[in-house]
Formats: structure tokens, C-alpha cells, sequence
């Protein structure tokens, strides 16, 4: 799907937030207008109000089902949908609701999430995993035992997860792939959003991942890609939030990365049809073979 050194075929943008209180549909137009087709839309929590009950999560993850079909209708974007309970919402939980109830709490939202991935309104489940932030070693000694367990879950509905995660470099995929094999979840249902523009196996340990590209990332995929790699895709984490407009990264960026790559490769003396293969593989069949789903 190259033509002259630019690619015409679909533009994926992994993991992307959108907000009613925000730009909502408007963004999606934003991403659309850049030149993209398709984007994966990742439940966002309301830490001002979170779900107290499976009937609360039921609720939330309504209000992202109805904004991926606001945003198919009205931009023809073709949307999937991440669905699951954010970790940070599990570690707040616990001084209001106390350690038992809020992993039940989240245990049943993940039992939720995969209703929907069961009657494929959803492709998946995340963001799930631990903290980002320092917490004390018990509560991170319980947000491993837990995810071990959303990832069980995972398992035995054959689901795919985004997992957020800590940034501790090589060591947070080193952990995390031996938490993924403890639940018997494979590393191609088991992708790590947020991650750094280093894609060498050794540093991932040959998992899968989606990279945040801001300034600089595409030179450092193309540095430490090697075709064979485990699966990788280009995400924003675009949050839509009025009170941090553009964060983490704003809605056109990743079209703006594909033209970007498609230099890079270009200056490098690069083949044109190698630059096809991986385009092909990052915004179509490895979502495939990860989702189940066809961004297309």
C-alpha cells in the first residue's frame, strides 16, 4: 500500500482516550482529518467517581461503547474498544472501601469487561495492571497477585489485555512476562501500552507493545526494530481532557509519525516494500492476530 514512499493503507492509532467533557467526537475528526482510519479506544476511568459496584462498571463501560458508536457514525472511523478497570482505581479504592472488597470490586469488572469481549463489543480488556507510582511493598505484593488473576481471566476467555504499567526499563517487561506466564496467558494476547521506542527483544523480552511516539521515537524504533521482533504499534494515550488539552500526546500525532517513519526508512536506503511488510503488520495484521479484529 505504498505509493511513491507514502503509505495510502489504514493508520491505527493503539490506544487513545475520548471524553464527552472533552473534544469526544471532535478529536476523532481531528485524527481523521491527519489521515487516519482507525483507532482503539481504551476505557477511561472517572477517578472523581468511581464505580462502586459491577452495575457502576456496567454503566461506564455503556458511556465508551456509545462513544466508539458516536465516532463510527459520524466520522466512518472504524473504532475497536478496550474495556476493564484502570489499576489506580483499585489502589484508591482500598482506603475507602478497604483491600477484600475493592479486589472483588475489580475482579468483577474485569468478569464484566469480558461479557462484552464475549458478544464482541469490545476486543479486549485494559488498561489493567499495577500502579505507576510508588506504593507500599504489601499493596504491591497484592496488584501482582491480582493482575496474575485478571490475566487468568484473560486466559480462559482467549481475551487480549493493555496492560498500564509501571516505567522501571527492561525490568517491568522482565516481571511482567513472568506474571503473564504464571496466568498462562500468551505474550501475543499480552500487549504493554505506554512503552518506550525500544524495541530490541532483549529489552522486551519479546513482548508486545504499544509505543507513546513523541519527539525522537521513531529514530529509536527504527535503531532497535529488527524484522522478527515480537509485535509493536504506535499509540497517543490522547487523553482528551479539557484540563490538559493534548495530553499525553494530541490526536493527529499518529499519521504524523507514519509520514515520519516513511522519511526516516526512506533516508536510511531502506526497501520500499519492506517499508509495506512492517506498515501492513503494525496497522492491520497484528492487530488481527491480537484482537481478532480488522481495523479496516
Amino acid at each position: 500500500m505504498m505509493n511513491g514512499w507514502n503509505w495510502t493503507g489504514p493508520i491505527l492509532d493503539h490506544h487513545m482516550h475520548l471524553d464527552n467533557t472533552g473534544m469526544g467526537v471532535e478529536a476523532a475528526r481531528t485524527f481523521k482529518s491527519a489521515g487516519g482510519t482507525s483507532l482503539i479506544l481504551v476505557h477511561k476511568p472517572n477517578f472523581n467517581s468511581l464505580p462502586k459496584n459491577k452495575d457502576d462498571y456496567r454503566a461506564a463501560y455503556s458511556k465508551t461503547l456509545d462513544m466508539a458508536e458516536t465516532v463510527r457514525k459520524n466520522t466512518g472511523i472504524n473504532v475497536g474498544v478496550i474495556l476493564g478497570p484502570h489499576p489506580v482505581s483499585w489502589e484508591r479504592q482500598i482506603d475507602e472501601i478497604g483491600l477484600d472488597r475493592s479486589t472483588e470490586l475489580h475482579l468483577e469488572a474485569v468478569s464484566s469487561a469480558l461479557e462484552f469481549t464475549q458478544e464482541r463489543q469490545a476486543i479486549g480488556i485494559g488498561e489493567v495492571g499495577r500502579p505507576h507510582y510508588p506504593i507500599s511493598e504489601e499493596r504491591w505484593n497484592h496488584a501482582n497477585e491480582l493482575l496474575i488473576e485478571v490475566l487468568k481471566m484473560a486466559k480462559e476467555d482467549d481475551s487480549a489485555v493493555q496492560l498500564h504499567v509501571e516505567e522501571n526499563s527492561s525490568e517491568t517487561y522482565r516481571t511482567i512476562d513472568e506474571i503473564r506466564r504464571q496466568a498462562g496467558l500468551g505474550r501475543d494476547k499480552t500487549i504493554r501500552h505506554y512503552a518506550k521506542a525500544n524495541l530490541s527483544d532483549k529489552f522486551r523480552h519479546g513482548m508486545s507493545c504499544t509505543v507513546n511516539v513523541g519527539k525522537g521515537s521513531i529514530c529509536n524504533i527504527l535503531d532497535t526494530w529488527q524484522n522478527g521482533n515480537a509485535p509493536w504499534g504506535m499509540e497517543t494515550d490522547y487523553l482528551d481532557d479539557p484540563k490538559r488539552p493534548g495530553a499525553v500526546l494530541g490526536p493527529k500525532t499518529i499519521p504524523k509519525r507514519t509520514i515520519e517513519l516513511c522519511d526516516e526508512w526512506r533516508k536510511r536506503g531502506k526497501r520500499e516494500a519492506d517499508l509495506d511488510e512492517l506498515l501492513h503488520k503494525v496497522n492491520l495484521d497484528w492487530v488481527e492476530r491480537t484482537y481478532g479484529w480488522v481495523p479496516l
